[in-house]
This record gives C-alpha cells, sequence and structure tokens, in this order.
C-alpha cells in the first residue's frame, strides 16, 4: 500500500454509491503502514470486514480469497488493493470474489507492475491493464486505470461494476478524475526530485521516468450492455456483437 493508492480509494469512495456490506481482500496491515494501509476509515459507519491469509492488524477473519467462506452475493463491494500478486492460482480468487458480489456489487482491485519482489508471504504475479480488462471481461461496466509511465507503470486498477449496477456515468467519470488529481498524490522529496531531474539531463529520462511520473495517472471507462442470458440462438450472437462495441470515455491526467 502506498499513498497514491489509498487516495484511488478515497476518490472511488467519495465518487461512487458503494453498497455494502464491504469485503477487504488482503486487509494486514504491515509494520509502519497502518496510517496508509487502514482503509476501513474511509467508509465510516460501514459493516466492513477485513480478511486475510494471517493473523495481525486490520484482519478480521482468517480466510484465502481462492475459497471465500461466504454464501453467494453476500456482499456489495470488494475491495482487494495490492494483493492478487499474492494469489497463488488468482483466477479462483476473482471467481470467488465475483461470486460472493451482488449482481448490483462492486469490485475494486489493485496490483503493483513495476516493482520489486515483495514475498507477503509470496509474489507470483504481474498484471497488465489488458489483463485486468481480460480478467473482469463479465463486469459490463469498469474503469481501468495505471500510474507512473504508461510503458511501466507502477499500479495497475480497475473499478469494475456488476451487472445489475447502472453503468458509470460521464458525470460521475468526470468527479472521479477531479477527485483522483486531489488525492492520489506520491510526491517526491524536493532534494530527491531535484537529483533525479539532474540525472536525467545527463542521462536521459528513460531510466528516471519511474519516478518522475509516479504521480501521473492514466484511465479509461469502458461500458457496455450487460449480457442478457437466453435460449435463442440469435439472441446469443446479438450479446455476443454488443461485447466488442464498448463506449468508453478515456482520461490521462
Amino acid at each position: 500500500m502506498n499513498p497514491f493508492i489509498r487516495g484511488l480509494v478515497r476518490s472511488v469512495a467519495e465518487t461512487f454509491v458503494l453498497p455494502g456490506p464491504i469485503l477487504e481482500v488482503g486487509s494486514y496491515q504491515c509494520d509502519g503502514q497502518a496510517e496508509i494501509a487502514d482503509l476501513r476509515s474511509l467508509f465510516p459507519g460501514r459493516h466492513y470486514t477485513g480478511i486475510d491469509v494471517r493473523p495481525g492488524p486490520g484482519v478480521d477473519e482468517i480466510a484465502n480469497v481462492e475459497a471465500l467462506p461466504y454464501p453467494d452475493a453476500s456482499f456489495g463491494t470488494v475491495l482487494a488493493l495490492e494483493t492478487f500478486e499474492h494469489v497463488a492460482h488468482f483466477w479462483r480468487g476473482f471467481a470467488e470474489v465475483r461470486r460472493v458480489l451482488r449482481p448490483d456489487g462492486v469490485l475494486l482491485v489493485s496490483s503493483p507492475f513495476y516493482f520489486h519482489i515483495h514475498p507477503h508471504p509470496k509474489d507470483y504475479w504481474r498484471f497488465t491493464p489488458e489483463a485486468f480488462q481480460m480478467l473482469l471481461d463479465d463486469y459490463p461496466s469498469k474503469i481501468i486505470g495505471t500510474h507512473g509511465p504508461a510503458t511501466r507503470p507502477a499500479a495497475v486498477w480497475a473499478l469494475a461494476c456488476r451487472e445489475d449496477r447502472a453503468p458509470i456515468s460521464p458525470a460521475e467519470y468526470l468527479s472521479y478524475q477531479t477527485r483522483m488529481n486531489l488525492y492520489a498524490r506520491m510526491p517526491l522529496p524536493w532534494a530527491r526530485r531535484l537529483s533525479y531531474r539532474l540525472g536525467s539531463l545527463f542521462c536521459g529520462h528513460r531510466p528516471f521516468a519511474p519516478y518522475l511520473e509516479r504521480d501521473s495517472w492514466h484511465g479509461e471507462c469502458l461500458n457496455r450492455p450487460a449480457r442478457v442470458p437466453s435460449s435463442n440462438a440469435s439472441q446469443k450472437r446479438q450479446g455476443q456483437s454488443r461485447r466488442f462495441s464498448e463506449a468508453s470515455l478515456s482520461g490521462t491526467e
């Protein structure tokens, strides 16, 4: 967890109506991170459950996202911040999250990309924006975002809405962008920024881009009609064609 990702969560919490109860997957707060990793403080008065595979600060219940011990459709919102890179069979985890989400539920997920190996307890995976778009294909409305250089992002995230939730509107996306520019910040100390800028003058910008551009972010909102199950073959074909006619609202900040 870092201040930028916390700013992302705050932006989402203040922009969108997120149904409850709320489940946080990977809620363990590492030493020295309680101030930024305590996400439940962004949801005051809400029914909030934090789970992890080990006990500790921020953990209400011990559970594995690959086999969640909850009934179908038991949560309105799932948060999984900087978590799925540690899940060995991540595809099972994504399936379980969808199972426990209500039909009008929302998933907010993020994962580091250009980042060192951090075994908590193991570090298995990295996800591109295209990977999240594919893994969340069953969610008809979503935002895919990155921060840092476009080809070496520090992190990738997605806000994905299930089929009974109204599509993300242009007004919601604009409000989200405004809050992201306000809250999602991770500024460098002035001395480090100065040294990186001097280094870029002598060595070129590319080696220092992950540091000098880490406050920049890029996002895209993708909406498409929800798929309606039908035994009629022609309706099935029509639903499949809508899958590839996504309307997008693009934003680069």
